[in-house]
């Protein structure tokens, strides 16, 4: 599977972990959030066990996009139960290690390729800001919930 893949899989398969096996408050509060919005003859209205469930569409590379998953709240989520996660809104190396996957040199050369990323040298600072924005805008684009600040 592609680095994105394993990517994608990470906040997918945690998303719906957390929707299965959240606390009633956790339940009760992504209820409440995924309603929001709803129109009035929905609003009251359980909300299904799980929003985030993949579409049965794809996206060009193959992946299954991603359904109302709020990717800032899962990574953020990750971040706390792991001390911090570095700062994952910026820096894909963190990214990476937060979701516990290769952060070395080749698997963020082969992401940059799959992503079509060509800024600065291989490893540079603009490189990995770079390839940190193109993750984000390609979850959004398969479907993740990504707010602008994560994606520009």
């Amino acid at each position: 599977m592609s680095i994105f893949g394993n990517i994608m899989n990470k906040i997918f398969h945690h998303s719906t972990a957390q929707a299965s096996t959240g606390s009633p408050t956790s339940q009760s509060t992504s209820q409440a959030s995924s309603n929001a919005g709803a129109s009035d003859s929905t609003k009251g209205q359980p909300a299904p066990a799980s929003t985030a469930q993949p579409s049965s569409s794809t996206s060009t590379g193959g992946q299954p996009t991603l359904k109302n998953v709020d990717v800032q709240a899962v990574l953020s989520q990750l971040a706390s139960q792991k001390g911090g996660g570095g700062n994952w809104r910026t820096s894909v190396v963190d990214l990476l290690k937060l979701l516990d996957l290769d952060s070395s040199m080749t698997a963020r050369k082969e992401l940059a390729q799959e992503l079509n990323v060509h800024a600065g040298a291989d490893g540079s600072a603009e490189q990995n800001i770079a390839l940190q924005k193109a993750v984000m805008n390609k979850i959004a684009e398969n479907g993740g919930k990504v707010p602008d600040s994560l994606r520009h």
